[in-house]
């Protein structure tokens, strides 16, 4: 099986090969460049975990597939602009499992779970300090550009609290809820209600925290829940939405 795997891959790598192939190649592959597949980078990684979520083990397969190809097409233009390697990248991520887990690689001891994520986030803090990176701020500054907004809040939250800048009590964390919305409400400019919301949502970011919830999760099954319904109100108007417009609320409301 692993010899199976092992030529799997090597045919996937000379697949992604050939599509950037400067004469043989595909034009949009050839087109492509480390920062235009961005966009679908993160398609791709949120459709993973959606799949994770509710999808089945062949879409699951499906999409990690997808995501994979994404890796190794950063690491074709990579290599072709000499920049940096599949190899480059495959070192640096087995270099850092062994450094993160001497509970597994060397002889330290880890009794549980909570343990081991101090440990790996103790030898990330000794790492960051090594390259100068001081302060926990400036760590947060940095992995908060590579996460969208949603996640980044959760991961400032969940740190700054570690370090014991929290609220004392989960009610305090409800009060400032009421706080920021009605200091939403009260906004006259645009420019101050988007920085009351961004305060609102990140407050909601909090509780959910506090409640032990992914907010992430939780606004992905709203989206998905709210199409559901929404396909219902389609059906029932002939899946035409011209007239939904002319729909009483109550009319709507109903068929929702």
């Amino acid at each position: 099986m692993a010899d199976a795997t092992l030529a799997a891959m090597e045919q996937l790598i000379t697949t992604v090969a050939r599509l950037r192939d400067p004469k043989r190649g595909c034009p949009w592959d050839l087109a492509q460049t480390n920062t235009s597949l961005i966009p679908y980078v993160l398609e791709e990684a949120h459709e993973v975990a959606d799949a994770l979520r509710h999808g089945s083990n062949q879409e699951i397969a499906e999409e990690l597939g997808d995501l994979l190809l994404q890796v190794l097409l950063q690491a074709q233009i990579g290599e072709q602009e000499q920049r940096f390697t599949l190899l480059q990248i495959c070192t640096a991520i087995q270099h850092k499992l062994v450094q993160r887990h001497p509970h597994v690689f060397a002889t330290a001891r880890i009794e549980d779970e909570a343990a081991a994520r101090e440990s790996w986030d103790a030898i990330k803090n000794r790492e960051a300090q090594a390259r100068g990176e001081v302060g926990l701020s400036r760590r947060l500054m940095e992995k908060a550009r590579s996460l969208p907004a949603l996640a980044a809040a959760l991961a400032i939250s969940r740190k700054v609290a570690a370090a014991g800048f929290d609220w004392p009590t989960q009610d305090a964390v409800w009060d400032k809820l009421d706080e920021e919305l009605t200091e939403l409400r009260g906004a006259k400019r645009a420019d101050e209600a988007q920085a009351e919301l961004g305060d609102l949502l990140f407050t909601l970011v909090n509780i959910a925290r506090w409640q032990g919830m992914d907010p992430e999760a939780a606004l992905a099954g709203t989206n998905r829940r709210f199409l559901e319904r929404f396909a219902h109100v389609e059906a029932a108007l002939g899946h035409n939405l011209q007239p939904m417009a002319a729909q009483s609320t109550e009319t709507l409301q109903s068929l929702w």
